[in-house]
């Protein structure tokens, strides 16, 4: 499977926009100055194909992304983000909640954390969510080349701590700005949605 064959499908602004089909669909989600733009775009070998805004919290619908005609890439709203109105944000949270509850929209989870910090409130929150779901979850420790290598077995025992996580959920260091961590990336995602191995540019 080769993620470099990438197409934008939809920005969905609200549940009847959700895409189903036979397609697993790996959503990804994290704070809105985590990287999770760049982490999809590192992961597509795009550098400008997931927005990354100039302010943090700029994806604001559900945007669904198809991988080799196999995959949906799923681009979920960034959350956490203090300057957006209170409107707009309880507008995401129903948003994130209607996709969450429907049993059809999501295969895999990957939530993206900051390798540097202790997840906040509202990542345990995010965490919550995709486990609700039953879903195999991947969290993405970003920002890795910001952490010394001293620190970081125990920056990423803090992170499976805070959000509880069971042995069954992958917990991957990775740096979007240095690609490290990209191929063990997408061989997970692939193995979680069922899918075959992945082709690498070389």
């Amino acid at each position: 499977m080769n993620f470099n064959k990438a197409e934008f499908v939809i920005s969905a602004a609200n549940k009847r926009d959700f895409i189903h089909n036979d397609l697993p669909q790996v959503a990804f989600a994290g704070r809105s100055n985590v990287g999770k733009s760049s982490t999809i775009n590192r992961i597509l070998n795009r550098k400008n194909f997931a927005r990354v805004g100039a302010e943090p919290g700029k994806t604001v619908h559900v945007n669904y992304f198809l991988i080799d005609n196999q995959l949906y890439l799923v681009d979920l709203p960034g959350y956490g983000f203090a300057k957006v109105s209170k409107a707009e944000r309880d507008r995401w949270g129903k948003l994130m909640e209607a996709y969450f509850a429907d049993p059809e929209t999501l295969d895999v989870g990957v939530m993206i954390v900051d390798a540097r910090h202790k997840p906040t409130a509202d990542d345990c929150t995010m965490a919550d969510w995709f486990k609700s779901t039953g879903a195999p979850l991947i969290v993405v420790a970003n920002k890795l080349d910001k952490v010394k290598k001293s620190q970081l077995e125990g920056n990423l025992a803090l992170i499976r701590e805070t959000l509880q996580l069971d042995e069954a959920s992958e917990l991957i260091p990775f740096s979007a700005e240095k690609g490290t961590g990209k191929e063990r990336l997408i061989q997970t995602i692939l193995e979680k949605a069922g899918l075959g191995p992945a082709i690498f540019a070389q």
